[in-house]
């Protein structure tokens, strides 16, 4: 029986995108979901608890809840250590689950970055600009550069999936320490330390 892991992002384009980019942990036993704040709302405490308190009694319930925070640059802690001290609070002691954190160092678009040779086949072998694509973290607005290069095309939530399923996400995890820290708490460790109780 797989295992579920329910993983709690920020909005559409997550939602699209992570399935195809944890779609090889299906081998390993692990089935991801993603749920995400309805309206564009942005990750908090309160909006997690509401989608976990929706999801733990599905049958069957999650494993494990890994919520995916963009740092934007910050340190992922300033970012993280809001959410979890006031969804510790809401779920209390006697929470059976595993919460999770890991986080997308600027925004999950820096991730298609580390898979240059991928990326650049969806683009019709166009060149990726300025940007160290052996450093995905540390590339700066990667959403605007990745519009940038889509020439025209508008890009969207869909784009997104369609490009993370271009992708190999082996070749992401080597690149993206975010990345392979997100790897880590869906499949059987955690992100960047930080557990819903500690």
């Amino acid at each position: 029986m797989l295992k579920r892991v329910l993983v709690i992002a920020s909005g559409n384009t997550e939602r699209l995108a992570l399935p195809h980019l944890t779609a090889p942990l299906r081998d390993y036993g692990i089935a991801v979901e993603v749920s995400i704040p309805p309206k564009h709302r942005a990750i908090t405490a309160r909006e997690a608890y509401r989608i976990i308190e929706s999801e733990r009694y599905n049958l069957p319930a999650p494993d494990k809840y890994v919520i995916l925070v963009d740092a934007d640059g910050k340190l992922p802690e300033t970012v993280r250590q809001p959410i979890q001290s006031g969804l510790s609070q809401r779920l209390g002691e006697h929470f059976e689950a595993v919460v999770l954190y890991a986080y997308a160092q600027w925004h999950l678009e820096a991730w298609f970055f580390a898979d240059d040779r991928n990326l650049r086949a969806y683009l019709g072998g166009r060149a990726l600009g300025g940007v160290d694509t052996t450093q995905p973290d540390r590339i700066r607005n990667p959403k605007e550069h990745l519009k940038n290069l889509l020439s025209g095309r508008a890009y969207a939530a869909r784009i997104a999936g369609q490009i993370a399923s271009a992708l190999e996400p082996d070749t992401i995890a080597q690149r993206s320490p975010s990345f392979a820290g997100f790897l880590s708490a869906v499949r059987n460790g955690d992100g960047d330390g930080g557990r819903a109780g500690a």
